[in-house]
């Protein structure tokens, strides 16, 4: 299995790409450039199986029905973020004046407890990472030793918490007690920026002292 990092969009928020077995894939927080996407799809050979969202803010939702219209595919999100996807102000595109208002059709499958998904061949974890948005979640591939962080853990930083339903203390707890837990070696693939790792943050992280 390996993944893909492509930043998408003037805010340059990263979808991700998983591919596994028989040129299958899962596709990560298509925010924008549903054409790119497309054609990136379709170079690769893939069959895209499911959309991911790790959240619904508009930057990481805005090429969703793109993708879901041509592959025919679900998409999941936590519960506690479905009426996100069809408002602009839960999901924040109506704040930032330079951004075309979005709005998604409402998700095929809601996340509701933490544990074990399976998609096909692709079996992974699931964990609720709430503090930057209700109803975050990351995405955590013991096997292939990588976690999928949407915006609650950069490299360097953590999300911001001034959007609805953001809560710093929270994520900081979301941080400390689902994903520092994991091994130090794993890879965390953030929602925007360069790839980390566990160590890493934990090393060097200013947001993160005492922790």
């Amino acid at each position: 299995m390996k993944w893909q990092q492509i930043p998408l969009g003037n805010i340059q928020t990263n979808c991700y790409i998983i591919e596994g077995m028989n040129k299958t894939c899962l596709i990560v927080d298509p925010g924008d450039e549903g054409n790119k996407l497309i054609n990136l799809i379709k170079s690769k050979g893939l069959t895209p199986l499911a959309i991911l969202l790790t959240h619904a803010h508009f930057d990481h939702i805005g090429a969703v029905d793109d993708i879901r219209n041509t592959y025919k595919i679900p998409v999941y999100v936590h519960k506690q973020e479905e009426k996100w996807l069809e408002d602009p102000i839960l999901n924040a595109s109506q704040f930032f004046p330079s951004i075309e208002t979005v709005k998604i059709h409402p998700a095929d499958h809601l996340i509701t407890d933490e544990g074990v998904m399976k998609i096909g061949d692709f079996e992974f974890q699931v964990f609720h990472t709430p503090g930057h948005s209700p109803g975050s979640v990351s995405y955590y591939f013991e096997k292939e030793g990588f976690v999928i962080s949407g915006d609650a853990l950069f490299q360097g930083s953590i999300g911001r918490t001034d959007l609805p339903g953001g809560n710093q203390s929270q994520l900081l707890q979301s941080i400390h007690n689902k994903l520092l837990t994991l091994p130090e070696d794993t890879y965390v693939l953030s929602g925007h920026g360069p790839i980390t790792t566990i160590i890493d943050e934990m090393d060097s992280n200013p947001f993160l002292n005492g922790y």
